[in-house]
């Protein structure tokens, strides 16, 4: 697994390339977590147009940093899943937590309705 990892609009964006599972999630969680605090991002945008298989290890991870940018008041948004992951978020409850965009545009959008309706 590959990470790619951009700041934009006071959000984290994490492209994941490959697998997310007991491998990789340790790393995932060390490097999220690092540049959450170092560009002071509020929302984490996960790309995971390029990721093909996630396990409970990498839902683990997703919800430890889902409850720590609840708790900084930001949204975690996933895009790009492929049909396959979109199943495992349903059944383990993700879907109810966080919204699961097609694109990137929709995540972008998503976010400045929800910037409007909080101002």
């Amino acid at each position: 697994m590959s990470l790619i990892l951009n700041s934009k609009k006071n959000t984290l964006i994490v492209r994941v390339d490959g697998d997310f599972d007991l491998v990789t999630a340790n790393e995932f969680r060390e490097k999220i977590d690092h540049s959450l605090e170092e560009t002071v991002s509020q929302n984490l945008l996960l790309d995971l147009t390029k990721t093909n298989f996630i396990d409970s290890s990498g839902l683990g991870v997703i919800l430890g940093r889902y409850r720590k940018v609840k708790a900084n008041q930001g949204e975690v948004i996933i895009c790009g899943a492929k049909p396959a992951i979109v199943n495992i978020f349903e059944v383990s409850g993700i879907t109810s937590l966080m919204p699961i965009c097609n694109t990137e545009e929709e995540v972008w959008e998503l976010l400045e309705s929800k910037s409007v309706r909080g101002a």
